[in-house]
């Protein structure tokens, strides 16, 4: 007998947690539901203050990047220094791959190289030669074309998955629950890359580009099961795709993580990319278990999904 009720416990508390699911789903939509609407704001005030939805580095910018070969300068104190007179300087370190020691520093700013490289000599001492520095400057006007063209890339691999949904589900709400997952990835990632005072790079728009792809799988899984598997309930189609997608995206966030930490001090382009992965990976597991999840079931109780 008291085995008996031992084995029932663990369908109990199942049973009761899909209730509470029952329950508060529509509930658990409006998380998602209200920041996505604060994130819209935000980004729509942070257009109007700079004109762009993003921060950009010089990459994107056009400016100048000075890779100094010295292990002794003081990188916070170059960066004080140097800010007064160039606002917009940013300076990174160069370190060992395999000791982290640091080997020199990076000095990005959008000042003309005639300008930039006698104001850092004068903080240096010492006058950058070829052996102890480089120096690259990109055109202003080259680097807004390519930035328009990464931009122009991200919009349309953005439409072709909204399309490809649309043939896949066919049905409107079904296909619009995976795509407004999906661009609500994308806008709640840029929006806390942008209150973290990061200026996307070309690798930065790139993640973004792979974030794409990484939001809709796990949704096109969920879906998929929900209206085209037959085999037992709704709850019970829908708890089975968590328990694969769930394992999906936390396997990709702790691959990601692992690079994170191995590139942070060696490769900032690198670190870059993996930041925003593991942000839009974050605000995945909440877009597709509780919007897209959430839409779908509201869809499935009303009675037309067939």
């Amino acid at each position: 007998m008291e085995n008996n009720q031992k084995m029932q416990t663990p369908n109990t508390n199942n049973a009761g947690a899909k209730n509470w699911y029952d329950r508060n789903y529509k509930l658990l939509l409006l998380i998602p539901t209200i920041f996505f609407i604060f994130c819209i704001f935000y980004l729509f005030n942070f257009y109007q203050n700079n004109g762009d939805v993003i921060y950009k580095d010089v990459s994107l910018t056009g400016g100048t990047t000075i890779s100094v070969f010295d292990s002794n300068i003081n990188i916070d104190d170059l960066e004080k220094t140097l800010s007064i007179d160039f606002p917009d300087l940013h300076s990174r370190g160069i370190s060992n791959i395999q000791t982290g020691k640091q080997l020199g520093v990076i000095i990005e700013t959008k000042a003309d190289v005639g300008v930039i490289k006698p104001a850092l000599e004068s903080y240096l001492g010492y006058n950058l030669t070829s052996e102890k520095s480089s120096i690259e400057f990109t055109d202003a006007t080259i680097s807004s074309g390519f930035y328009q063209q990464l931009r122009l890339a991200l919009i349309i691999s953005f439409a072709l998955m909204a399309l490809v949904v649309f043939m896949i589900f066919r049905t409107p709400i079904r296909s619009l629950s995976v795509i407004i997952a999906g661009l609500a990835d994308i806008i709640m990632t840029v929006t806390v890359v942008n209150l973290l005072g990061i200026q996307l790079s070309t690798a930065g728009i790139v993640a973004l580009l792979m974030l794409i792809g990484y939001s809709v799988d796990v949704d096109i899984l969920l879906t998929s099961r929900v209206v085209r598997d037959k085999e037992g309930t709704l709850n019970e189609r829908m708890f089975g795709s968590f328990k694969t997608g769930i394992t999906m995206t936390l396997t990709a966030i702790a691959a990601a993580a692992v690079s994170l930490a191995f590139t942070f001090s060696i490769s900032p382009t690198l670190a870059q990319m993996f930041t925003i992965i593991l942000i839009g990976l974050g605000f995945d597991i909440i877009n597709c278990w509780i919007t897209n999840a959430s839409i779908l079931k509201w869809y499935a109780e009303s009675g037309r999904m067939k």
